[in-house]
């Protein structure tokens, strides 16, 4: 017996020591396990005595992690111990196992760790819905208690540190997640995204070397008041995608060289006779109640009978009888509300006709494009103007030219990873547009220098693109990186990045749909450099 009494011991209690089991009963639902500690002597949690002199024992129920299926309670004797220094405050206390129990503790230390492991990977309700199945029912309540009761994460001063923002209500609220770079470890995260913030946090740990982040200005700042000894690298991927989004608009800016001019005609065609359309079309039910009184009236009017007599036949005001005999056409009274008037949007219809030749049929992306250029009134203008007059109008016989989006893709991407269909797409429209050749040099430039770490070249780049007046939002680009010269180039010149960053705002993501969007921030903290 006593055997296999150690053998259970030694299964049970094996990364605890001086625990010894008693006895062992099986129910139905229940494995009860009795144990005792073997130790002789205790110390004292306020002054630190040891002491072996017992006041007194009694039981406590740990529930421990389940065995085939059953639950598991430990039935732990427990002594209470009279502390003998006279200067201690306290005069009685009870041993705790080290590994097994803590104070006020209701389970063992190997469940409470295995469910706080479920809490940091699922968080509340899907992690007590494991942990039911695993046969260890709690509630969600008890799991974030479990990841808020855990103690802050040591503090550590790297020597690369990526910097990012993260969301924490998408448009209103931002904080900032801080990075090891070196072991990909995610530090802290801040409430918000300030620089005042940024450079408190900075300023403790003057260990740091090299800060990695984008451009914004209050990561700049922020970096530059707390760290003033630090390199700091402006990530590459962010630099190659401000690229991209002015490629683009250089591209939308010279859409009309996307379509190819059409052949010029072999003959001259003759001018089609302009015909004078009536403001209301045949078949309008006021167009045609209008002509038909219009009729009735001169038609009494010719056949002699007065004004006065032709209104009481048609029981109609005398004012009107007279402005309908007045009218030598039904088409002169259509006037007031039917009649078209001039609109706001009557100064950018040609601009509208001339993009609906182009290819663009989007009616909110033809309001975008007017929007920007001053038009001040609403979308349904536009939609009901694209709907009764641009719909009508036959779209221009060939193919339909790339989008400005299309183009800068193959622009951005390497000529040796181009579709053979894509890549002579692009020597068409390269060939008809002489400035989006020059955009075509100057991308695949900076292509260069990102992949070769050619930093050292990047003024003369600048210097070039800012000479580049057709296209302005490329000029643009060049002048925003020389605000921020000397972290561009570090970026461009040292092998350090942002990507590890990036991974760790997308894993809070996660989290935050995981929490449904209702994590606060110290819960989400915990989760984040805990797990």
């Amino acid at each position: 017996m006593d055997e296999v009494r150690s053998q259970l011991a030694e299964l049970l209690f094996s990364s605890v020591e001086d625990v010894l089991v008693e006895s062992v009963k099986v129910t139905d639902m229940v494995v009860r396990v009795e144990a005792r500690s073997a130790v002789r002597q205790s110390a004292c949690p306020v002054c630190g005595f040891r002491s072996g002199r017992v006041h007194g024992s009694y039981l406590r129920f740990p529930r421990d992690l389940p065995a085939a299926g059953k639950f598991v309670v430990v039935a732990l004797r427990v002594r209470r111990f009279v502390c003998t220094e006279e200067s201690c405050p306290r005069r009685t206390f009870v041993e705790q196992v080290p590994g097994l129990t803590r104070r006020f503790g209701r389970r063992t230390e190997r469940l409470r760790s295995t469910l706080i492991s479920v809490g940091l990977a699922l968080a509340g309700r899907a992690g007590a819905q494991i942990a039911d199945a695993f046969g260890t029912p709690v509630s969600r309540n008890t799991l974030l208690r479990l990841i808020t009761s855990l103690p802050e994460p040591p503090a550590v001063t790297p020597r690369v540190v990526g910097v990012d923002e993260y969301a924490q209500r998408k448009g209103r609220i931002y904080g900032t997640v801080l990075v090891d770079v070196e072991t990909r470890r995610p530090i802290d995260l801040l409430p918000d995204r300030e620089a005042d913030t940024l450079a408190a946090w900075l300023a403790e740990r003057p260990g740091i070397e090299i800060i990695c982040r984008d451009r914004a200005s209050f990561f700049a700042d922020g970096a530059t008041r707390g760290a003033p000894q630090a390199l700091q690298v402006a990530d590459r991927w962010h630099l190659w995608h401000n690229l991209g989004e002015a490629a683009e608009k250089c591209v939308y800016r010279h859409r009309g060289c996307l379509r190819p001019m059409p052949a010029p005609p072999d003959e001259p065609q003759e001018k089609a006779e302009t015909t004078t359309s009536s403001p209301w079309p045949t078949g309008h039910r006021f167009a045609e109640r209008t002509r038909a009184k219009h009729a009735t009236v001169h038609a009494l009017l010719a056949a002699g009978h007065s004004k006065r007599s032709v209104a009481r036949q048609l029981g109609m005001g005398l004012n009107t009888i007279m402005r309908f005999s007045r009218a030598a056409t039904p088409e002169e009274l259509f006037t007031g509300q039917w009649q078209n008037r001039a609109t706001r949007l009557d100064a950018f219809k040609p601009y509208l006709d001339q993009r609906w030749q182009d290819g663009c049929t989007n009616a909110w992306k033809l309001w975008e494009e007017i929007s920007e250029q001053g038009y001040p009134d609403g979308y349904s203008s536009v939609r009901d103007y694209v709907r009764r007059t641009l719909r009508g109008r036959p779209q221009p016989i060939g193919p339909r030219p790339p989008s400005a989006r299309a183009v800068a893709r193959w622009i951005l991407t390497h000529p040796d990873a181009l579709a053979e269909h894509d890549r002579l797409q692009l020597k068409v429209v390269l060939a008809h547009c002489p400035d989006l050749t020059t955009l075509a040099e100057h991308v695949r430039s900076f292509a260069c220098m990102v992949t070769e770490l050619e930093g050292d070249r990047l003024p003369q780049w600048i210097q070039s693109a800012r000479a580049t007046t057709d296209l302005p939002s490329l000029s643009r680009f060049a002048q925003h990186l020389e605000r921020d010269l000397d972290a561009v180039i570090a970026g461009l010149t040292q092998p350090w990045n942002s990507g590890v960053v990036e991974g760790h705002v997308n894993r809070i993501k996660m989290l935050k749909r995981q929490m449904f969007g209702r994590a606060g921030f110290e819960l989400l903290r915990k989760r984040v450099l805990l797990a």
